[in-house]
């Protein structure tokens, strides 16, 4: 073979060797590139291949002629380096670096011994909160400390390490007050889940630890208080001093006044414990100052997000009650074919969003407060709500350095994070009083946050029963002027809304369902009160002139399950939007059905007013029954007849088939939606079938169903 071919295949070998390596390299990097240096190969091949092919001929012709020395490389071979170099050099100098992932730093607890000791208090109050709260309760009476010559701070106990609270003797006349609401089925707050695991866990001395509990519940749950006595009773049994008797609140009749009534006792008794008098201070104690930003970067402004400033711009998982998913709503129709009334199903797609559910979890939704209100309050107090503020925490020492996020303008805090349109709590209208120039609304407004039961009594009458809100009281008082920081500081957050999914996320792994009713109605005072969260995603529609829609959302797991073999039977009871959860089970029944996985009796008993209004999802539930998914399909239209028919009068007609199913054939029973009625009716009517078909007493009645609870077979999902 002539030299020169020679040469060309060395030349080949090494370019293509070169062009390997790099290409290697440059595998995770891009297709643009990957896809130029595979050019660059080919072209070098179809070169090398086309030299190849005329070897025999070239041969020839070099062996007649005298050949000159020709160059190593020839012009294709220099182009062709320059452009191996040029991306080369952007390999290593001008390519975009991969970011490093930060390091994720654990959590440490803060020593709340030493803070308290460092910023001279003692008093510190606990809270285990769900919905807001017992937050606020723990503020107040951190607050009212100060009244009383005392230095308190509310601390949330996720935040500190409890496993301390045998150190607190360590100050003098001190003492730590527990705020505890009952969540679930007699479960702790997610915030106080670690303290409740360490009572039950601990055997530390609390000997000389002064405490006092204030629980927060719902006499219409089973387990009322369930966690604040239970903090009570062990905090006692690890040697600490109760100063003052359980408080139990009732949020089923008036929290607010059972709240007032304790901490009116309580004042007392730790002023007697500790030998100090009350300062008798009562005016006004401001926590927050007010900060107005006139020349800001409004893209350093909160509009809105929960936690990470745009958070809602630039989404980033994990989604949870920080940091929200912005779902867009795909699906929003009535679901009632006549009354008066609005049920709605809505659906949001969570694609992307790395967010997992499963059937029987709940759904969390971010509302926005009405309009009008907004503007109203604006209007009333004369503000521009479009003013740029912070309010500041004066405890620089305080974790909670805002009551909301801020910088932001009074619009979107009135708008996003402060409630507008629930009924004030006393404390508010104590502390507005001083704004009110008429002597006699001043005077009203203190006498109904007081503890006597005639302000008690006004309390109830003119705020609770006439519904008034914020904007209410504001207009129904027209000397009251206060200034609107102030009352952004006062104002509770307003709480995200749950409801039970309505879909299975084995049918719809991308998309989660809604099933809810439209909360409106007219007040005694001729006002008309609408809900925040249904009027909210009522009007959501799926388009809205090209724009798509969307609802911060995350998703709060549940032990609201089906059970763990598809051969288990299942009782579901679910009047109204209770039907929602059992959407989702029914679905997944079908589902295992089409897996080729035996599924156990499916049966649910549903209640509506008429069959031809508010049957919700009929024709689903027809086509389920037909299809045999649906063993049972039972309804009780409680309107369609003279005597009204509900779904506890539907079990007790199927007694020996129901108690069957659970006594011999391990069903399970899952029972969703009022409880204040309609659960205590379904539970008394099983008790009746034990007694009567089963033989038991009524106490032997209540300890079996009791015991079915423990054991995860009895389920309830209810709200009052």
């Amino acid at each position: 073979m002539p030299k020169i071919i020679r040469q060309g295949k060395f030349i080949y070998i090494a370019q293509i060797y070169i062009l390997q390596v790099h290409l290697n390299k440059l595998e995770c990097h891009g297709k643009v590139h990957l896809f130029m240096m595979k050019t660059i190969c080919f072209r070098r091949h179809i070169c090398f291949l086309n030299s190849v092919k005329m070897e025999d001929s070239e041969s020839q012709l070099l062996a007649d002629e005298e050949q000159t020395p020709e160059p190593l490389l020839s012009s294709l071979d220099i182009f062709l380096f320059s452009l191996i170099a040029g991306l080369l050099i952007y390999w290593f100098f001008f390519r975009k670096k991969t970011e490093p992932v930060p390091e994720i730093k654990p959590f440490t607890p803060t020593s709340f011994i030493e803070k308290m000791k460092k910023t001279n208090r003692n008093i510190v109050v606990f809270y285990g909160s769900q919905t807001g709260t017992a937050e606020e309760f723990a503020n107040r009476l951190a607050k009212d400390a100060q009244r009383y010559g005392m230095k308190g701070v509310a601390a949330d106990p996720e935040e500190y390490d409890l496993s301390e609270l045998s150190r607190l003797k360590e100050i003098p006349n001190s003492m730590a007050v527990f705020c505890m609401a009952t969540y679930g089925e007699g479960d702790p707050t997610d915030n106080a889940q670690e303290f409740y695991d360490w009572m039950q866990g601990t055997d530390d001395d609390l000997e000389g630890v002064n405490f006092a509990v204030f629980g927060l519940g719902n006499k219409t749950y089973e387990h009322f208080n369930a966690t604040g006595k239970y903090t009570d009773k062990r905090l006692a049994e690890l040697g600490g001093k109760r100063v003052f008797d359980l408080g139990l609140g009732d949020d089923d009749i008036n929290l607010e006044e059972d709240f007032i009534s304790w901490k009116e006792q309580f004042w007392p008794a730790v002023c007697e414990l500790f030998g100090v008098e009350a300062t008798g201070e009562d005016s006004s104690i401001r926590q927050f100052e007010l900060v107005v930003h006139n020349d800001i970067n409004m893209n350093q402004v909160y509009t809105g997000e929960m936690g990470r400033l745009k958070s809602f711009q630039t989404q980033k998982p994990p989604f949870d009650s920080k940091n929200p998913f912005l779902a867009t709503v795909t699906g929003n129709r009535k679901l009632n074919k006549g009354g008066n009334r609005h049920l709605m199903h809505i659906e949001l797609d969570i694609t992307d969003s790395k967010i997992r559910y499963d059937s029987g979890d709940h759904v969390a939704v971010y509302p926005t407060n009405d309009a009008a209100v907004v503007n109203g309050i604006g209007e009333r107090l004369g503000v521009d709500l479009d003013t740029v503020i912070s309010l500041k925490n004066l405890d620089e020492e305080s974790n909670k350095k805002h009551p909301f996020p801020c910088p932001t303008t009074y619009r979107t805090a009135l708008t996003h994070y402060l409630d507008i349109n629930n009924m004030p709590r006393t404390n508010v209208l104590y502390e507005l009083a001083q704004y009110a120039s008429d002597p006699q609304e001043q005077e009203n407004m203190r006498k109904m946050a007081s503890a006597s039961p005639e302000g008690k009594a006004l309390y109830q009458s003119w705020v609770l029963d006439s519904e008034r809100n914020i904007l209410a009281i504001l207009e129904d008082l027209p000397s009251l002027n206060p200034p609107i920081d102030h009352l952004c500081e006062l104002l509770p957050r307003l709480q995200a809304r749950y409801y039970s999914i309505a879909s299975s996320s084995k049918v719809y792994p991308t998309s989660i369902h809604i099933c809810a009713v439209v909360i409106e109605y007219t007040t005694k005072t001729e006002r008309v009160f609408k809900g925040v969260a249904t009027n909210w995603l009522k009007n959501k529609e799926v388009t809205d002139n090209g724009h798509k829609l969307t609802v911060p959302m995350y998703v709060r797991r549940s032990q609201f399950r089906l059970p763990f073999k598809p051969s288990n039977p299942i009782i579901m009871i679910g009047p109204g939007t209770g039907i929602a959860p059992f959407m989702g089970f029914i679905r997944e029944r079908a589902w295992q059905k089409e897996q080729g996985k035996e599924a156990g009796e499916t049966i649910l008993y549903f209640g509506c007013r008429h069959k031809n209004e508010d049957f919700l999802y009929q024709q689903e539930l027809e086509e389920f029954e037909r299809a045999g998914v649906l063993t049972q399909l039972n309804v009780a239209f409680s309107r369609d007849q003279e005597h009204k028919i509900y779904v506890q009068h539907l079990l007790k007609k199927n007694k020996e088939q129901l108690w069957k199913l659970i006594h011999s054939n391990n069903a399970h029973i899952y029972v969703c939606g009022d409880a204040r009625n309609m659960a205590r009716d379904v539970h008394t009517a099983f008790y009746e079938i034990a007694e009567e078909v089963g033989g038991l007493t009524h106490t032997q009645a209540v300890d079996y169903f009791k015991k079915l609870m423990t054991k995860g077979r009895y389920s309830q999902d209810v709200w009052s």
